[in-house]
């Protein structure tokens, strides 16, 4: 079983958050900032002895590959940002394939909506604008990503690189694309793409093109299960905050059909949810989460992933989403304990 972890390279600063949020801002202004909104609530989420780390470092990404490959995870999942040609947060990347270090598999997800101030995707407030143009865009986007597709960690499928789509449904001519890049892919010597969209907290058209979908967790089970039951609301004077059950939102996960359009699914697991760094009240956290209740968990939908996706590939969200509360590096309320849930999780399915 591959286990991929969804990978943010929000940890270094760049001259558009300097200017949108002030010189310096990276995801851990935001981790620093945060606050506990009721009882028993715990904010901030700090590092382990303050490893406050820059990604342009190169020790820091060989301390996470080592780190992750000592405990089971098979790949990072990088979130790629591109804006008809103007490219944000490449640069840990970049870093990378010019070093060829780590060593250590990856793919790339391209968070295909626009930049707002809400975090959250909308149309309001936007900070960066997305467009996704015709032929002449889709061929300079296309011939950016070939230079990772060829490099040799890159993660594959049938020997085509795998490549995840956030939001498709927001692509106007997502087909069209996809049967564009698929032609540039076979000229420059690949077999094809992989293509993978994922089934997040939105609407999912039926989109062609795309040889299998990818649960994103919680949010897919939030948007496309009935999910009464599992809410409930904090209030603190005026302000009025959603917290969900852990457990509740495992087992919607563990029970769901692994069919839904007839393409191959990859399953998709959480460590846990906090994005009130981020939102605030606004935001949602979940309570009753442990590193002993995610191996449990994360075991069960191992061998769910095996026995009922027929799926050797399990996406994990996340790596490092600090601000959204959702990160497998050692922090100082667990340290290594979340990493440990993975291996112990490896270890008691083994086909």
């Amino acid at each position: 079983m591959k286990l991929i972890a969804y990978y943010l390279p929000q940890f270094h600063p760049i001259p558009e958050n300097d200017l949108w949020w002030g010189e310096g801002f990276t995801e851990w202004t935001n981790t620093q900032k945060a606050r506990p909104l009721y009882p028993n609530h715990k904010q901030p989420k700090e590092p382990l002895k303050n490893y406050y780390y820059n990604l342009m470092d190169p020790s820091v990404r060989e301390w996470q590959a080592s780190l992750a490959r000592f405990y089971g995870i098979y790949g990072f999942c990088y979130y790629h940002y591109w804006f008809k040609g103007k490219r944000l947060l490449e640069k840990p990347l970049e870093a990378m394939l010019q070093s060829k270090t780590p060593d250590f598999p990856f793919c790339l997800s391209w968070a295909n909506e626009p930049w707002t101030r809400r975090w959250d995707g909308s149309n309001n407030e936007v900070l960066m604008h997305q467009d996704y143009g015709d032929e002449d865009d889709w061929t300079k986007h296309f011939y950016e990503l070939l230079k990772v597709f060829n490099d040799k960690r890159y993660i594959r499928i049938d020997n085509k690189p795998l490549f995840v789509i956030y939001r498709p449904g927001l692509i106007p001519r997502c087909e069209e694309m996809l049967k564009y890049w698929n032609k540039l892919a076979v000229q420059n010597g690949l077999p094809g793409i992989y293509f993978v969209q994922t089934l997040g907290g939105f609407d999912i058209p039926n989109q062609a093109g795309f040889e299998a979908s990818v649960e994103f967790e919680p949010h897919y089970t939030f948007a496309h299960t009935h999910t009464q039951g599992l809410w409930s609301k904090v209030k603190k004077k005026e302000n009025e905050h959603l917290v969900f059950d852990y457990d509740g939102a495992w087992e919607m996960i563990l029970s769901r059909s692994p069919h839904r359009s007839g393409e191959q699914i990859l399953p998709g697991a959480y460590v846990n949810w906090d994005n009130t760094p981020r939102r605030g009240y606004k935001g949602q956290s979940c309570i009753g989460s442990s590193p002993e209740k995610f191996a449990y968990y994360l075991s069960r939908q191992i061998e769910r992933a095996d026995k009922v996706y027929g799926s050797s590939f399990l996406f994990v969200n996340a790596w490092n989403e600090w601000a959204e509360g959702t990160y497998l590096e050692p922090d100082k309320d667990h340290g290594f304990a979340y990493l440990e849930a993975v291996r112990t999780a490896l270890l008691n399915y083994a086909p």
